[in-house]
């Protein structure tokens, strides 16, 4: 009986006993053991941060990003393995211009979102094939506003205010819920996304070991340049300083 319990989490179409498919469930400690990731929607713009730890100090920072552009008004992030995250980029960006092509708009987020949760869907019940080992974090500027959506292993996609992929990132959902506010304006949204990661981060984080992409009212999404990223480390530091003595002076009174 034990063995074939172990058959039913190897098998990849298979469900378990108790309904589960168990290399969805793989799939979902491999992107819980990634680099962390956070969206954050504000009422002007999407966030898009995550860690950028390589390896190795030989090789070039360059070659290598967490943040991408899917088009020029969507971008997205990942947490999990990175051969996956590539091959679903690829995938996403020849879906945002065939889209383009044919409708000569840009595709809306949640057509985005639903065409890779279709690819990842399909890779559920297919032989021969694995889930995707790895979670996506897709944010974009439509006609009704910003938008951020979350895509699993298993293709269920959902729309999100705000949220986080990754290690730590339960964590890091109940630092949101306490501090995330539906007014939030994009530039303090990249102050909440840096403080986040920077309460998590193991070691010393700086401009060179995470990546902040943003998109606004203009629809274009871009990723900040290092020196961008190195201001806003200053501005988010000062702003976590104030709020500390905002909140020690209140528990004084």
């Amino acid at each position: 009986m034990g063995l074939k319990l172990d058959m039913e989490n190897f098998g990849l179409t298979t469900f378990s006993r108790d309904g589960k498919l168990g290399q969805i469930d793989f799939a979902l400690e491999a992107m819980s053991k990634g680099e962390s990731s956070i969206g954050i929607c504000a009422k002007n713009g999407v966030v898009l941060a995550s860690e950028k730890k390589l390896s190795s100090i030989l090789i070039d920072e360059e070659s290598f990003h967490k943040v991408e552009l899917l088009g020029v008004s969507k971008g997205v992030t990942f947490s999990g393995m990175t051969t996956d995250f590539q091959a679903l980029l690829l995938n996403g960006r020849k879906e945002y211009h065939k889209y383009f092509s044919k409708f000569k708009t840009p595709i809306t987020s949640r057509r985005m979102a639903e065409n890779l949760g279709k690819v990842m869907q399909e890779a559920t019940q297919s032989g021969g094939v694995r889930p995707f080992g790895v979670s996506l974090l897709v944010g974009g500027y439509d006609n009704d506003g910003a938008h951020l959506y979350q895509i699993d292993p298993s293709g269920a996609y959902f729309g999100w205010k705000a949220t986080a992929i990754g290690k730590n990132m339960m964590n890091m959902k109940n630092f949101l819920e306490k501090r995330y506010t539906d007014s939030i304006e994009l530039e303090d949204a990249i102050h909440l996304a840096i403080l986040m990661l920077k309460e998590n981060y193991e070691g010393e984080m700086n401009e060179v070991n995470i990546e902040i992409g943003i998109i606004g009212t203009d629809k274009k999404f871009r990723i900040l340049t290092p020196a961008e990223i190195k201001d806003y480390l200053k501005e988010a530091e000062q702003c976590y300083v104030d709020s500390s003595i905002i909140t020690n002076v209140d528990q004084l009174r």
